[in-house]
């Protein structure tokens, strides 16, 4: 009886996370710097040497880079805000899906200081990169042209000025001049 009570239990989460790295041939070290922590805390985490993470961002990073859902540990509290994922950033998720790419893969891509900023964007904690060599990098991994990421960079940087301060409707010929300037230099 308790082996049939045994397969109907969910697995704990520091045997989850095991279980991925294996199946998925990811070394710990590279699961910690995706993730943003050290690799000494992992082996912690799969070995239950420390309570798993209760911290929301720890565990988002986790489901981001395993492609679940952060809910699927129990140590996740649900945040009272929404979390709002940006339209640029379904659109690099729906790219990542539909080329048959896993966040890991995906993440493998980068350079591996890189890889948290990355999972970052993925999870909707930070917005897609101003810095158009970065956004095209991100953009080359996934085969999207230049011209099909330009609307998420300028919309971004419209964001970033009118955050900043600036009336975009009373500066709209100045906001248009260098846009036009900006795709030139894209195309």
């Amino acid at each position: 009886m308790s082996t049939k009570s045994k397969a109907i239990v969910n697995l704990k989460s520091s045997e989850k996370v095991a279980n991925f790295l294996e199946s998925n041939h990811l070394h710990k070290k590279d699961f910690a710097e995706m993730i943003g922590v050290t690799l000494s805390y992992v082996y912690n985490l799969i070995d239950n040497a420390i309570p798993f993470s209760t911290r929301s961002i720890t565990l988002e990073r986790i489901a981001t880079v395993m492609d679940i859902l952060p809910e699927e540990f129990v140590e996740y509290k649900i945040p009272q805000e929404p979390i709002i994922i940006d339209e640029s950033v379904e659109f690099l998720r729906e790219r990542q899906k539909a080329k048959g790419i896993s966040t890991v893969q995906f993440l493998k891509s980068f350079p591996r200081k890189k890889r948290v900023e990355i999972v970052d964007i993925l999870r909707g904690a930070r917005p897609i990169p101003l810095d158009w060599k970065e956004l095209t990098l991100i953009a080359q991994v996934l085969d999207i042209d230049k011209e099909d990421i330009y609307p998420f960079w300028e919309e971004r940087t419209r964001q970033l000025f009118q955050t900043a301060g600036m009336n975009l409707q009373a500066n709209n010929g100045l906001i248009n001049a260098m846009f036009d300037c900006a795709r030139k230099y894209v195309d």
